[in-house]
């Protein structure tokens, strides 16, 4: 498409947010009536409703039985702050960063815990060097949610590690087959692919992640919101829908509905659907010369937080800002500028919620704007 003629199709809904991401098809606020609003969540409805959160993600999921699930403060910063901080210093650690939130874990570990880590960077759209001696921690993101750029697999873990793998899986979980023997600590949140509301973590601990804690002791003072611990025990509470402290049964309610629906297509069909709306994305770029996904290698492509670069040498710095701008005032799309720290360009949530046909809707839409701006430059 060479003019300036407006698409006639448009998306039904335009949120492609990387976070809080869509609701789930055929949200209502009137499903979140059963919620136990002024109840303490230490009351039967809501203990009730917190161990069902997390028995019902066991099952989508399919963590294993020996997994523990815990429902914890600060949405994913707070559950990977949380692991990090009570697990990391007993044995040697190697910190993979390829884009900002990676970033983020190795400025805590290096700064803050002031550890002597091996951190291993890549710039974005690449990964770093997976080759990791067994012996060592491993804290890592599976999906990058502002790069989009994700591990193409588990195989690089070591099936015989004695080290743990501390794994950020915000932008996977739901979307992504996570491999859990490969995994000791897993963390997300649910307003990534399930589209819940914010403020809320969960943290996902292998028995070799509960061994650790309860062997361990950091040389650091830890807050009560990080302790997982009590007299060299797991306080098994927390793992059966006893937080930390007052979540909000709104959002935990949310998230239950959330699960409803995800429960309708399993793990295969909410694989399915991000895989999909990535595929209509990745078919675009390939037959345009201007546009091209920031992942250099297939392979490492991500289906949710799916970034795009523009390739044209002679374009002004905020290009791609008003190229976003323009597709928001048009309500096609909402909040797909990429990440502040990242390259830019644009950043299109392909996560389990969206409708894929959505997706396919938008793609005419960003080669109008392209060419909308370039006229207009």
């Amino acid at each position: 498409m060479t003019d300036l003629t407006k698409p006639a199709a448009r998306p039904d809904n335009p949120r492609f947010s990387s976070g809080p991401c869509a609701k789930h098809p055929g949200f209502s606020l009137t499903d979140l009536s059963d919620a136990p609003l002024g109840r303490s969540h230490r009351a039967a409805p809501g203990k009730a409703k917190l161990k069902a959160a997390i028995d019902r993600t066991r099952a989508v999921l399919g963590v294993p039985d020996d997994y523990r699930i815990g429902i914890v403060p600060a949405s994913d910063t707070g559950a990977y702050e949380m692991a990090m901080w009570t697990m990391l210093g007993a044995r040697a650690v190697t910190m993979l960063a390829w884009e900002s939130f990676g970033a983020g874990w190795v400025t805590d570990v290096v700064k803050q815990l002031k550890l002597d880590a091996d951190v291993r960077t890549a710039d974005y759209g690449a990964l770093p060097d997976l080759t990791i001696a067994p012996d060592r921690d491993i804290c890592f993101t599976w999906n990058g949610t502002t790069s989009g750029v994700r591990v193409p697999n588990a195989d690089w873990i070591s099936d015989d590690r004695t080290g743990l793998t501390l794994c950020d899986a915000t932008s996977a979980a739901f979307a992504m087959d996570l491999p859990w023997p490969k995994l000791d600590v897993t963390t997300f949140s649910w307003q990534k692919v399930l589209g819940g509301e914010g403020a809320h973590g969960v943290l996902i601990l292998s028995p070799r992640a509960v061994e650790r804690l309860e062997s361990y002791t950091p040389a650091w003072p830890l807050p009560k919101i990080f302790r997982l611990t009590k007299g060299g025990k797991l306080i098994d509470g927390i793992f059966k829908g006893e937080t930390i402290n007052t979540p909000s049964m709104m959002a935990v309610e949310d998230y239950l509905v959330a699960l409803d629906w995800a429960e309708g297509l399993g793990l295969s069909g909410l694989v399915a659907r991000a895989d999909e709306s990535a595929r209509h994305v990745w078919d675009f770029v390939e037959t345009r010369d201007w546009i091209a996904n920031l992942a250099d290698d297939p392979a490492t492509r991500s289906t949710t937080s799916v970034c795009l670069k523009f390739t044209d040498a002679d374009l002004p710095d905020d290009f791609a800002k008003r190229v976003a701008k323009r597709l928001d005032a048009e309500g096609v799309a909402l909040d797909i500028a990429s990440y502040r720290d990242a390259p830019a360009g644009l950043r299109i949530w392909c996560g389990s919620t969206v409708e894929p046909s959505d997706v396919a809707a938008l793609l005419p839409w960003i080669e109008w704007a392209y060419h909308a701006e370039r006229a207009a430059a």
